[in-house]
């Protein structure tokens, strides 16, 4: 990744003061050689122009857009026009003192700005055109009056010499030390990832075990008091599952691997969708859930729908459990400021939000008050996660609230009306068990931990499937071999062959299972993860802990695309 204009910026943000108590100093000596109003003025100009220019390299993180990098272009131009304008100034008053400030002024700015942007061509150029031109003019426009010029030129190049030492030295130093700040901060987000990585396996390979353990129980026969503690245990994992969610988003979202992913979508079915999602849990509250649609809001969009819910569910879900009485709205319209972008409220009737934790309210790990957290529990990371989610879709999520009568939060995004209906892959429904779909489909599994085969057995054998296990990749890629099977559950950490080669030896070879749909199975649940297994081409993700409508809606397609194979 090219970070120049990153690092760049950098340097001119941690420069600013230099400058500013640099510019101050030659005002002040060139208002000492003429006591005019010329050098105050310059002197405001420049502290204005380097203020614009510190807020333009906020734009520089990352790698900026073509359009930011030419913003910050022209604003350097301006810069140095306005730093070299003194130098005029002073060359054009006519005495020796003011002549020789002058040209170490612009020549002093010429030097500075070639050692500290010589790594980012469009930056230097824009930077050195103003102070060349300006000092090229200089002992031309002495020429032209028929005045010696030759000790400006030896004093000029003098200062441009030590100058040069001087700055280059000074550059250097602040470059190599900002340089290496960065590889340790990068490190030190990859460690983090992969330690992440590592937990999130660790952890989610036992909540697989007792969520589905808990799944199958209730399935069972059981009196009251059992089904109250198989509840119970379904619960906690949602809780623990949930708060391991919104570490790893978090984590993303500050590694910069969040990815928004727009898409055409139906918006309204997508809320009457979290409407009947959440309404059971309301009603167990006594609450309303109510939703209003207004007429002029179009429907039709184009959107992330994954991150949309995700934001919705997280305010619906605080909403419910902060509400102890009346309703919870949400609200779908138009902004009335600005007809070009959509407005979701979620409103409700709760316990409303003190002042003083207004401001802190959007902050990682923060909740109204430690009496919340004690009481209805949670990581505080929901609504910090939310917010950064809307500003990465271009949006912005705001709240307003009355300690005792409520509180909305209002989530504006732009409007991006779809061209026609929603793909029908970005509106959700419900997987229903296919049992004619299922019946009989021959699966292959690969899974190397004793509890996850059990656990999909359990899940599996009584619709019907035909499994077939294995116990690492090698296995699997040789029982792909021997026999057609009609989809392959994958898992990917495994001994001896991992799941994404395995998936790779079996897709590539010209066994009878080359075209069979892959679903990768697994704890790894970030999103270089799926990346992997993109890249070889698995039919569908589903991780751990496993999900029973998920693993089966995967299966139900895995299913009918063999029988569409067998049928070709």
């Amino acid at each position: 990744m090219d970070n120049s204009y990153a690092v760049l910026a950098d340097v001119r943000r941690r420069e600013l003061k230099t400058r500013i108590l640099v510019a101050a100093m030659v005002a002040a000596a060139a208002f000492a050689i003429t006591p005019t109003w010329g050098p105050p003025a310059w002197l405001a100009a420049v502290v204005v122009s380097q203020l614009v220019d510190t807020i333009n390299t906020r734009a520089m993180r990352g790698v900026p857009s073509r359009g930011a990098q030419a913003v910050w272009m022209a604003a350097v131009f301006c810069n140095s026009v306005i730093y070299s304008s003194l130098g005029v100034y002073l060359w054009v008053d006519g005495s020796e003192t003011g002549r020789l400030l002058g040209v170490l002024l612009v020549s002093g700015s010429l030097l500075h700005v070639t050692i500290h942007m010589h790594h980012v061509r469009g930056m230097l150029l824009a930077a050195i055109i103003p102070h060349a031109a300006i000092l090229l003019a200089m002992p031309l426009y002495s020429v032209v009056l028929g005045e010696p010029i030759m000790w400006t030129i030896v004093m000029a190049g003098v200062l441009y010499l030590g100058h040069l030492v001087v700055t280059f030295r000074q550059a250097d130093t602040t470059t190599r030390q900002i340089q290496a700040e960065r590889e340790r901060a990068e490190e030190a987000s990859t460690a983090k990832s992969d330690f992440l990585a590592t937990v999130s396996h660790e952890i989610r390979t036992p909540m697989n075990a007792i969520v589905s353990a808990a799944n199958l129980l209730g399935r069972s026969r059981l009196n009251k008091a059992q089904r109250e503690q198989v509840e119970m245990l379904k619960d906690a994992n949602d809780v623990l599952l949930s708060l391991l969610n919104d570490v790893l988003d978090l984590s993303r979202i500050e590694a910069g691997k969040m990815a928004i992913e727009p898409t055409p979508m139906d918006l309204g079915r997508t809320l009457e969708g979290l409407h009947r999602l959440w309404s059971p849990r309301a009603a167990d509250k006594g609450l309303e859930l109510r939703l209003e649609i207004a007429e002029v809001a179009p429907t039709h969009v184009v959107m992330d729908p994954l991150r949309l819910k995700q934001i919705l569910s997280n305010l619906i879900s605080n909403a419910v459990k902060f509400t102890e009485a009346g309703a919870v709205t949400v609200r779908l319209g138009l902004d009335a400021a600005a007809p070009q972008r959509l407005v979701i409220e979620v409103a409700d009737t709760g316990v409303g939000i003190p002042p003083e934790a207004l401001s802190r309210l959007f902050g990682a790990f923060e909740q109204a008050g430690a009496g919340a957290t004690r009481k209805h529990g949670g990581s505080g990371l929901g609504l910090a996660i939310s917010r950064r989610l809307a500003a990465m879709m271009d949006g912005a999520l705001d709240v307003e609230s009355t300690p005792g009568q409520g509180s909305t939060f209002r989530l504006t995004l732009p409007l991006v009306e779809a061209g026609g209906d929603a793909s029908p892959a970005e509106i959700e429904g419900d997987a229903e068990i296919g049992d004619d779909v299922l019946r009989g489909l021959a699966i292959l599994v690969a899974e190397d931990h004793p509890v996850n085969r059990r656990v999909v057995e359990l899940l599996l054998g009584p619709l019907g499937c035909d499994l077939t296990f294995c116990e690492d990749g090698a296995q699997a890629v040789e029982a792909a071999g021997l026999r057609p099977f009609d989809a392959i559950l994958m898992d990917m950490q495994m001994p001896v062959l991992d799941g994404v080669e395995a998936t790779r030896r079996i897709k590539s070879s010209r066994g009878p299972n080359a075209g069979a749909p892959v679903v990768a199975l697994t704890a790894n649940a970030l999103d270089h993860h799926r990346a992997e297994w993109a890249s070889v081409g698995v039919h569908a993700f589903v991780s751990k802990p496993i999900d029973p409508r998920e693993l089966v809606a995967a299966l139900i397609e895995a299913g009918r695309a063999a029988k569409d194979r067998r049928a070709a």
